[in-house]
């Protein structure tokens, strides 16, 4: 540890090291809520939907409560999100300066999708019964686009930070004759966009279906429960599969596009064939690698279909224009973790979706319910794995073979910048522990909601006090009005 940050202090300005930190743990807070922003809104509208198709008022909510969480989600988005706005421009003033006219676009398509986001979600709050059923519904139905909307203006942003198109260069090294499509749409926006789209999606269902399966193992086995936890967790069910290939789809993108970022992340020293995988291990200053499970030739086929593919290793380039050994090993392991953890994810779908075919039932084995509790935190930790090797990974540069991270960092003193670490790190904490408690405490008042249901009351009853003001009217009437 200690070694690495000599180096990082070694190779730039003293700030660097405190920028890269602040943005590091302001970004890793940010990204888990990501998936709920993004994916949460689509899994919202399809069980409402289903709520709705079939007059199913437990349906109907799950649907509600889980647009509650959705806003709650929200309102802390805004303050991880706007924290990260505000740091590109403080901490990479020399990036944003110089490439702002390139890339840029696609911060403003983000930020146009976020305010139409806040509109969308206070109407979908709103109109839970003050609107027709049907109605209501359709007027959320633009939701989630507007989600994905904002996911496309970021992914394709950072898409450029890896494959850098859309301009021309003048005598001064600044950017000229830009072209705003392509800089929009460069090679790596399709492998990312959608890696990440499915990514975020299966890893809101796994997270929504492991709270249920929580339920499920403390002896909760009724059917808001069995209904909580099948929907969500059959959406990433069927999207795991499909992950898996976009995940070797986006690494084969890499070994295109960036090679000596499938270098480091693969812990390839020299250029050759009949390269092998490693499986974790660690690379070495001087090429060696230590530990791990080596695969003969297995890199080679994975990257070309052919033990005889060339693969270019990080010594092609001068040593300042690569990842460091440690860089190298941090993005290797961060991608094997994302491997290792989809594998496992993978076969827990396939268990799921055997015995639905088999039985058309859930599987009746404890350890299933425990592995898809956990599945949810796994898949969090596969979004930083995915972030870590796509930052690391292109290190040192900010802007592929473009500019250096030391080159646009701030000239901030490195002591306020530390200062600001400890202050945001305290803030975040209290922020995200905030947000912890109000879902606690919404979870709580839901249980007691539904033992006063059984007692003799009703669940919407007991909701019908919310900030936003809903007209209190029977669970009946929106089914009712569903199956018109």
């Amino acid at each position: 540890m200690n070694s690495a940050i000599d180096h990082f202090l070694a190779d730039g300005p003293a700030q660097l090291l405190p920028a890269r930190e602040l943005m590091a743990f302001t970004l890793g807070s940010h990204i888990l809520l990501v998936p709920f922003g993004v994916a949460l809104p689509a899994i919202t509208l399809l069980m409402h939907y289903r709520g709705l198709r079939k007059g199913d008022a437990v349906a109907l909510l799950l649907a509600r409560r889980w647009s509650a969480v959705m806003a709650v989600q929200f309102a802390i988005g805004i303050v991880t999100g706007t924290v990260l706005s505000f740091e590109l421009g403080l901490l990479w003033p020399g990036m944003m300066g110089r490439w702002g006219d390139v890339f840029g676009l696609g911060f403003g398509v983000e930020a146009w999708a976020f305010f139409l986001e806040a509109i969308l979600i206070a109407i979908y709050l709103y109109g839970w019964r003050r609107l027709k059923p049907w109605t209501h519904f359709w007027l959320g139905l633009p939701l989630p686009l507007a989600a994905l909307m904002g996911a496309f203006g970021i992914v394709a942003a950072n898409a450029w930070m890896n494959t850098p198109r859309g301009f021309d260069l003048d005598a001064s090294g600044n950017p000229v004759d830009v072209d705003v499509r392509k800089a929009i749409f460069t090679p790596m926006l399709g492998p990312e966009y959608w890696h990440f789209v499915v990514g975020v999606v299966l890893t809101a269902g796994y997270v929504v279906a492991g709270v249920y399966a929580v339920g499920w193992l403390r002896g909760r086995r009724d059917r808001y429960h069995r209904l909580g936890f099948t929907v969500p967790f059959s959406v990433a069910a069927i999207l795991t599969p499909v992950q898996f290939v976009l995940g070797d789809s986006i690494a084969r993108s890499v070994f295109h596009e960036q090679p000596v970022k499938f270098a480091a992340t693969e812990l390839v020293w020299k250029t050759d064939t009949h390269v092998p995988e490693y499986m974790f291990g660690r690379l070495h200053p001087d090429g060696t690698i230590s530990g791990g499970i080596k695969i003969p030739q297995l890199d080679s086929i994975l990257a070309g279909f052919s033990p005889d593919t060339e693969v270019t290793g990080l010594t092609s380039v001068p040593a300042s224009d690569r990842p460091t050994a440690t860089q190298a090993t941090i993005a290797h392991w961060a991608f094997d973790i994302m491997v290792t953890i989809g594998s496992l994810l993978m076969l827990l779908a396939l268990w799921y979706g055997w015995c639905w075919l088999r039985r058309r039932d859930l599987p009746r084995s404890r350890w299933f319910f425990r592995c898809a509790a956990l599945a949810g935190g796994a898949c969090l930790l596969t979004v930083e794995c995915g972030w870590i090797t796509t930052e690391v990974g292109r290190q040192p540069w900010i802007v592929y073979e473009n500019m250096r991270v030391s080159e646009a960092v701030t000239d901030t003193p490195a002591s306020s910048l530390w200062v600001m670490l400890g202050i945001v790190v305290v803030v975040y904490v209290l922020v995200l522990g905030a947000f912890l408690a109000v879902l606690l405490k919404m979870s709580r008042g839901w249980r007691l909601a539904d033992e006063g249901a059984l007692s003799g009351a009703t669940a919407g009853d007991v909701e019908g006090d919310t900030p936003y003001g809903p007209r209190p009217l029977s669970t009946t009437a929106g089914v009712d009005g569903g199956r018109e």
